[in-house]
């Protein structure tokens, strides 16, 4: 029989063995040019920048594609070892997520315009006074938030407000063929269209001088997920933002 203190080396050796890192989820929605699948492909200059954050912090992921609602119905129902992509911070996602440090910075929304709308739009000089409009209609993607600001001036806007479960992309086509006035749009959302969808030649894009500033954008974790594993995401975030000013 082995002698005790063989038996408590033995056990010290294990316990030194660090486990294996359990697999991450790491969900992301349809938003081109953020993360996107093109012929096939997962594309996006921020699906590529968290894949590279994730593996330079080395931590396993499997990256999956899910649309914005169920990201937030999985974090709510409390999905274990979950993880997300380019989301904003607002107070009531504090209580159902982890934030890694900012990752991305956006610039401010622009405004998309339906080519019959143009000349209402523009008689207003300020977002302020656009919102206050009765016969304009705000296309506005549900399930996800332009930043608590605009989200605060959407929901008291007097703007027939035309709430759709559905991608920016398809919003975008509403107001090609005025079925709605305007949208508010990121504006990389915007670039990307406008270069590859011919419909985008039938709006218009406007900047008012009252848009709030842009925000950042986060990795949301679900609450189980490790402390140390948060810290090497964010120390990765850290290194590659540090390098991006450098460059």
């Amino acid at each position: 029989m082995l002698s005790c203190s063989v038996v408590a080396a033995f056990l010290a050796v294990i316990a030194a063995v660090p486990a294996a890192a359990s697999t991450i989820t790491v969900a992301w929605r349809d938003k081109a040019p953020y993360h996107y699948i093109e012929n096939g492909v997962e594309q996006g200059f921020l699906l590529k920048r968290a894949r590279q954050i994730f593996d330079n912090a080395g931590v396993p992921a499997e990256f999956v594609q899910e649309p914005a609602k169920r990201i937030w119905a999985n974090f709510a129902a409390g999905a274990q070892s979950y993880c997300s992509i380019g989301w904003y911070r607002l107070p009531e996602r504090e209580a159902m997520v982890q934030f890694s440090e900012a990752f991305h910075t956006d610039p401010p929304h622009t405004v998309l315009v339906a080519p019959n709308a143009l000349a209402q739009v523009k008689a207003h000089r300020t977002l302020a006074s656009l919102l206050k409009d009765k016969d304009l209609v705000l296309g506005v993607v549900d399930g996800v938030s332009y930043g608590p600001e605009l989200d605060a001036m959407i929901k008291a806007s007097q703007n027939q407000i035309d709430r759709k479960t559905v991608t920016p992309a398809l919003m975008t086509r509403s107001v090609a063929v005025s079925r709605v006035s305007y949208m508010f749009i990121d504006r990389a959302d915007w670039e990307y269209f406008n270069e590859r969808d011919d419909n985008m030649r039938k709006t218009i894009q406007l900047d008012l001088p009252d848009m709030p500033q842009g925000l950042n954008r986060y990795i949301t974790c679900s609450k189980d997920v490790p402390r140390d594993v948060m810290q090497r995401l964010n120390k990765a975030i850290d290194a590659m933002n540090k390098s991006k000013k450098g460059a």
